[in-house]
């Protein structure tokens, strides 16, 4: 029987096609009709032009070279009167300018002549999907948040920007590279009374310790050579407003004791003056180190930690909040197109799954540099997982997992459940006879043990009996690899980050 494409209520509005070669309008209505898909044929773009100024599409197909008019106007033309329209255009010219064209013009797929008809409608059907979603979306303009997470510790994080908003004191924020300690700062000052003075950021790790100095403090003309000019530091730059110091413990130990004098006394010379200048700065200073081992290895003042020290805000690394990769990535994807000017890729349930799976050692910048990657290089408008990068897919899908992981325990047991197209597709059957070939006698031991302790009214039997399960697996594994945990992986068909995890969570280090 023929499908038919609505979403939600929606009917969906006819596909356009225009080409001048009568055969392929001919081929691709019956086969779109076939599919229940409604479809107008034009000839030329003028007519197409026309047609737009009283309805629109739902998808628009277009011929690239054309009596008349090029298809590469009619798509600029297009997504200028409907900028969400999907566009795909058909050329038997298939050479690189016309492919970057297009795709500069905000085609959603170039589709090359001769196409295989199949592909070709299972595409137009994928552009029509994309199309009805979008216009579920409420398309008022909103302005971007200035930070996302629905992870407890960062609703911590909020909680505490929002009890410090009246206040003026130091704050420490500690985390990994790449966690947000900026977007931290930044709304600390923003959500603060000082939010109508300058906000000055200063990286204390990338400035060569000898220009560090002047950079932070100012120098007088003829301080040094070059010191041509006076020139005013960042602690005069962020006078009345916010001064964030990244990366403080990369700080020179001498710069520290400078440091120090400024936030006791509050007030401090330039490099070569004689003259104090009085500061009305706060101070918010970033570290990824661990400061008290700093101090204990003597690198960093105990009196200038104590100082900073005054309010500790710790932002969690993303591996510990998986619940808020979902989010990110879509609001990183959409702020990756409105940047470039593009339309907003979307990801499949799959691709996301597989990003939820990654341990981004980079954290939140690597995942916003990765919606960035395909915002630019994905093919499709729907992101799946064969277009995620090498070290995404390289990682293990969710799966089956039956994990205590706390990064995921709050995102509900749907999440663990999942068996989608990032795995093999297994029927019910297969998997039932391929349970039957292991044998049954590990599953009547399983089921006297679960039986047992859930007589007993053992507390958090998932999670011990998971645990058991999971040990066992990789403890086995690395006993027939000798201790090789990648050979080991393989075997057990998850990655190399999935398995170093759950040995640290399973506590099976030698």
């Amino acid at each position: 029987m023929p499908r038919t494409c609505k979403g939600n209520g929606q009917d969906m509005k006819s596909i356009w096609i225009v080409d001048d070669d009568q055969s392929i309008r001919f081929v691709l209505e019956k086969a779109l009709a076939r599919e229940g898909l409604p479809v107008r044929s034009f000839t030329n773009p003028r007519d197409v032009l026309v047609a737009l100024q009283e309805d629109s599409p739902q998808v628009l197909v277009s011929d690239i070279r054309m009596p008349g008019g090029s298809g590469i106007d009619l798509l600029g033309r297009a997504k200028t009167m409907y900028p969400g329209l999907p566009v795909i255009i058909m050329t038997a010219y298939s050479d690189l300018d016309s492919a970057v064209s297009a795709f500069q013009g905000g085609a959603f797929e170039y589709l090359p002549k001769p196409f295989d008809l199949t592909k070709a409608v299972e595409l137009i059907r994928r552009a029509a999907e994309e199309s009805l979603r979008e216009e579920l979306i409420d398309e008022s303009a909103t302005e971007m948040p200035e930070m996302l997470g629905q992870a407890p510790a960062m609703q911590d994080v909020f909680r505490a920007i929002g009890r410090l908003s009246q206040s003026q004191v130091t704050v420490l924020i500690t985390g990994e590279s790449g966690s947000g300690k900026e977007l931290v700062a930044r709304a600390l000052h923003k959500h603060s009374p000082r939010a109508d003075g300058p906000f000055v950021a200063i990286n204390t790790a990338a400035i060569p310790k000898d220009l560090l100095e002047s950079e932070l403090f100012g120098h007088e003309r003829g301080a040094f050579t070059g010191a041509q000019a006076m020139r005013r530091g960042r602690f005069e730059q962020a006078d009345n407003g916010t001064l964030f110091l990244d990366e403080i413990g990369d700080m020179p130990f001498d710069l520290q004791t400078r440091l120090l004098r400024v936030l006791s006394d509050g007030q401090y010379y330039r490099v070569g003056g004689h003259q104090p200048i009085k500061t009305h700065v706060r101070v918010i200073a970033a570290t990824h180190q661990n400061l008290e081992e700093r101090v204990r290895d003597g690198v960093f003042r105990e009196d200038l930690f104590h100082r900073l020290n005054v309010i500790r805000l710790r932002l969690p690394p993303l591996r510990e909040r998986r619940e808020d990769i979902a989010g990110l990535t879509r609001h990183f994807l959409a702020r990756s197109a409105k940047e470039l000017g593009v339309e907003a890729k979307r990801i499949s349930e799959a691709a996301l799954l597989r990003v939820m799976d990654f341990d981004f050692p980079g954290n939140v910048r690597q995942l916003e540099n990765l919606c960035h990657w395909l915002t630019v290089m994905a093919p499709a408008q729907m992101v799946d997982p064969k277009d995620l990068p090498p070290e995404i897919i390289g990682s293990p899908p969710v799966g089956l997992l039956m994990s205590s992981d706390a990064g995921r325990s709050r995102a509900g047991p749907e999440l663990h459940l999942v068996r989608d197209a990032m795995m093999p597709a297994v029927s019910a059957a297969e998997s039932l006879n391929a349970v039957h070939a292991m044998g049954e006698g590990w599953l009547l031991d399983l089921e006297r043990q679960a039986r047992s302790l859930l007589e007993r009214g053992e507390p958090d039997i998932w999670d011990r009996l998971a645990r058991d399960f999971e040990g066992q697996l990789i403890r086995t594994a690395l006993s027939m690899t000798k201790g090789r945990r990648i050979e080991a992986a393989h075997k057990l068909g998850i990655g190399r980050n999935t398995i170093t995890r759950k040995i640290q969570d399973l506590g099976l280090e030698d």
